[in-house]
């Protein structure tokens, strides 16, 4: 069992910063894939990026690349997102989320059977 925690949401103009943190505790070390998914209001849950936990590998979704940075510490156990040139259109709730099958890390949303609760971002113009 694998518990996932995220913070670091906030409030931000256009333009700005915010870096995303998710503390993994429980059984991790089988940990493969991990993930950033995002979900707006009304609108379906989206992948953001995904990373594989044994060599790196990254994969970002169109919308994020150039300006979203995907990475882990293993001995924190801990995900990141930085997001930099925020827009409006980024405003969601973001959730992290993991799986222990090997397979290529991508964000496909039913790969993934462990979720945290999320974190709320908002951009505002």
């Amino acid at each position: 069992q694998v518990q996932l925690v995220e913070s670091g949401g906030g409030s931000v103009q256009a333009g700005g910063s915010l870096r995303l943190s998710c503390a993994a505790f429980g059984y991790t070390v089988n940990t493969y894939c991990m993930a950033w998914f995002r979900q707006a209001p009304g609108k379906e849950r989206e992948g953001v990026a995904s990373i594989d936990t044994h060599n790196d590998n990254t994969y970002y979704a169109d919308s994020v690349k150039g300006r979203f940075t995907i990475s882990q510490d293993n001995l924190k156990k801990t995900l990141y997102l930085q997001m930099n040139s925020l827009k409006p259109e980024d405003t969601a709730m973001y959730y992290c989320a993991a799986h222990f099958r090997p397979t290529v890390c991508v964000t496909k949303r039913s790969d993934y059977n462990y979720w945290g609760q999320g974190t709320q971002v908002t951009v505002s113009s």
